[in-house]
C-alpha cells in the first residue's frame, strides 16, 4: 500500500463517525459541535504538516505552505459541512485530497515558488441558515454581512447566535479583501454529483462550467383549527396549497427543461391533530441556461416566491482548464448543475478550476454518494499534477 493510500484512510477513519446517523448520512451543519470537531481535525493537519493555519472573517479555515502575503498562492479545499442525511464525500473529498496533494508534491521534491494554501469553507452547504456557500459569499460580499447575522435557523436561532455560541464574533463578518488578495488561483476537487465519468469510463474530469441556480422561499398562510370538528369544507388548509404548488413546481420545470425541487418544508404549528395555520416552503431551481430558470419563476409568480440566494452560470477559468487537461491527458470536461465555493470565487474575479472523481452511483447529498479508493487516489494524484504545474 502507498503511502498516499494509508494517509487517505486514516483521514476517512478520522472523519466518518462525525456526525454520522445510523442510516449512514450525514449531518454536519455550520457552528455545531461536529462543525467544531471538524475545524479541530483540519486544524490537526496542517499542524502535522508544518503549515500556518489562518482564519478569515467568515470563518473559513486556510492552511499555508509559504507566505500568501509575500505573494499570492494556488489554492486548492473544499467543504466539510453536509446537507441533512448528506454522503460521505461530497465536500470532504476535497479538502483530504488538497492535504494528500501537497504531501505528494513534497514527495516529488517540487519547490513552489509560490505559496500552497487549503481551504476550508464553512456553510458550504446552507443547510442551516438557507443560504449556499455562505462562507465563499461572505468574504467575497456577495452576502451581506447584517443579512447573513440575521439568518435563522429552524430552531429560530440567527447566524450571529450561532457564530457567539461557538466562540466567534459576528460582527467580523464581512467582504475580506485581505485574503482574497492571498489567492492567485483556486483549483477544487469534488465528487462528481451525477453519472458523467460512469459513462466516459473516466476516473477523472474537469470542470467546464457550473449552471445558474438559485433558493426562493414561499409562504402559504391557512387558518389553524382542530383537525377532528372542522368540517372539510370550512378549512384553510395551507397543505393543499403546498400540494398544488409541488405540484405547479414539476410541471413548470418539465415545460422549461430545468430542475426543480421543493425538499425543506417548515408546518406551524405542525401537529398531528391540528390544521396548519401556515406553510413555509423553499424552492431550488437549476438550468443550464438562466432563461430555463426564469421562465420556470414566472410561472410560480402567484406565489410570491421570495429569493434567498442566486448564482448566475459560471463558466470556469479558461486557461486552467486547459492547464489541467494538459497535465492529466485531456479528460473529459464536465457541466454541473450543483454549487461550489469555486463558483462563487470565480465569480469574483479569482481564476477557478474544479476536477472531479468519478461517482459510480450517480448519487449525492444521500448516504448512497460513493467514490472507489482507486479513483480518489488518482483524483489526488491528478490534484498534484495540477497544483505543480501552476506552482511551477
Amino acid at each position: 500500500m502507498t503511502a498516499t493510500a494509508t494517509a487517505f484512510r486514516r483521514a476517512w477513519d478520522d472523519l466518518a463517525p462525525v456526525g454520522r446517523a445510523p442510516d449512514g448520512g450525514y449531518r454536519r451543519f455550520a457552528w455545531t459541535r461536529e462543525d467544531h470537531v471538524l475545524r479541530e481535525w483540519f486544524a490537526g493537519e496542517a499542524a502535522a504538516r508544518g503549515l500556518d493555519l489562518t482564519t478569515d472573517r467568515a470563518g473559513n479555515q486556510w492552511a499555508w505552505w509559504g507566505n500568501p502575503d509575500a505573494t499570492p498562492g494556488i489554492v486548492t479545499g473544499s467543504h466539510l459541512d453536509s446537507v441533512p442525511g448528506g454522503g460521505a464525500f461530497d465536500g470532504p473529498l476535497g479538502v483530504v485530497s488538497g492535504f494528500l496533494a501537497l504531501d505528494l508534491l513534497r514527495e516529488r521534491g517540487v519547490t513552489p515558488t509560490r505559496p500552497l494554501g487549503i481551504a476550508s469553507f464553512v456553510d458550504e452547504e446552507g443547510a442551516r441558515f438557507g443560504v449556499a456557500c455562505a462562507g465563499s459569499r461572505l468574504i467575497t460580499g456577495s452576502l451581506d454581512a447584517d443579512r447573513a447575522r440575521s439568518l435563522r435557523d429552524v430552531d429560530g436561532v440567527t447566524m450571529a447566535d450561532a457564530l457567539s455560541s461557538a466562540g466567534r464574533d459576528p460582527e467580523a463578518l464581512g467582504r475580506d479583501d485581505d485574503t482574497l488578495r492571498r489567492v492567485a488561483s483556486f483549483v477544487e476537487l469534488h465528487v462528481e454529483q451525477g453519472r458523467g465519468l460512469v459513462h466516459t469510463g473516466d476516473p477523472v474530469g474537469v470542470g467546464r462550467m457550473i449552471w445558474p441556480h438559485g433558493r426562493w422561499r414561499v409562504e402559504l398562510r391557512g387558518e389553524a383549527n382542530h383537525a377532528g370538528t372542522t368540517p372539510l369544507a370550512d378549512r384553510r388548509d395551507p397543505m393543499l396549497d403546498l400540494a398544488a404548488f409541488v405540484g405547479h413546481v414539476r410541471e413548470a420545470a418539465q415545460d422549461a427543461g430545468a430542475l426543480a425541487t421543493v425538499g425543506k418544508v417548515h408546518v406551524d404549528p405542525n401537529g398531528v391533530n391540528a390544521i396548519p395555520s401556515r406553510v413555509t416552503a423553499w424552492l431550488d431551481v437549476r438550468a443550464e441556461d438562466e432563461s430555463a430558470v426564469r421562465a420556470v419563476l414566472a410561472t410560480l409568480r402567484g406565489y410570491a416566491p421570495t429569493e434567498e440566494s442566486w448564482t448566475p452560470v459560471t463558466v470556469l477559468d479558461a486557461d486552467l482548464a486547459d492547464v489541467a487537461a494538459g497535465a492529466l491527458g485531456h479528460p473529459p470536461r464536465l457541466g454541473t448543475g450543483a454549487g461550489h465555493d469555486a463558483g462563487i470565487l470565480a465569480a469574483a474575479g479569482i481564476p477557478t478550476a474544479m476536477l472531479f472523481v468519478r461517482n459510480p452511483s450517480g448519487i449525492s447529498h444521500a448516504p448512497a454518494e460513493d467514490a472507489d479508493e482507486a479513483d480518489c487516489l488518482a483524483g489526488v494524484d491528478a490534484l498534484a499534477t495540477v497544483l505543480g504545474r501552476l506552482l511551477a
